[in-house]
């Protein structure tokens, strides 16, 4: 089974647009025959969790140590499979090692960080480079401006998709 990565925001919360529509994306995924993995804690995370859990899909949180004992917080309750890393490195390293697609949500400079390594190890090709798609106005904005900047190289142009909505992330996995 294909399993897609999702990047986001734990500061998202039930009553937000965001988190309605992650719900929504896992619930898709996990229809369409994917496994579902993320960081495996709260906001985007959990709802991403929930909604594929509650579709009948399995469901992969990669927890870390720094996370979770740094700031005593428990994996959400929709995992199917928790994979714990020591540190945040070997963390993301795993998250984009073992997918077959990403797809990142709003977040902050943990979602950035994120997007960011898996935009340069598909690059310079540490992984094969795979379907990656951010989602909503906020990456909108950030990737077109890397994508218009005369500082960003040859060979960065073209690997992220951009989605403004549930329908979309789905139509750009299935093809």
């Amino acid at each position: 089974m294909k399993t897609i990565t999702v990047y986001g925001s734990s500061q998202v919360q039930a009553s937000d647009a965001v988190y309605r529509d992650a719900l929504t994306i896992g619930s898709g995924l996990a229809r369409a025959g994917y496994t579902v993995m993320s960081g495996g804690y709260f906001g985007v995370m959990e709802a991403v969790s929930k909604g594929a859990r509650q579709a009948g899909g399995h469901v992969i949180g990669v927890t870390t140590d720094q996370i979770g004992l740094q700031f005593n917080v428990k994996p959400n309750s929709y995992l199917d499979e928790i994979v714990n890393y020591a540190d945040l490195r070997d963390r993301l390293l795993h998250m984009v090692e073992n997918a077959d697609g990403y797809l990142a949500m709003p977040g902050g400079i943990g979602t950035l960080h994120e997007i960011a390594e898996t935009w340069e190890l598909m690059r310079v090709g540490g992984v094969k480079r795979l379907p990656f798609v951010c989602y909503g106005r906020m990456w909108a904005d950030v990737i077109s401006i890397l994508e218009e900047s005369p500082y960003l190289a040859d060979g960065y142009h073209g690997m992220i998709s951009l989605a403004r909505n549930p329908e979309d992330v789905m139509e750009i996995f299935s093809r």
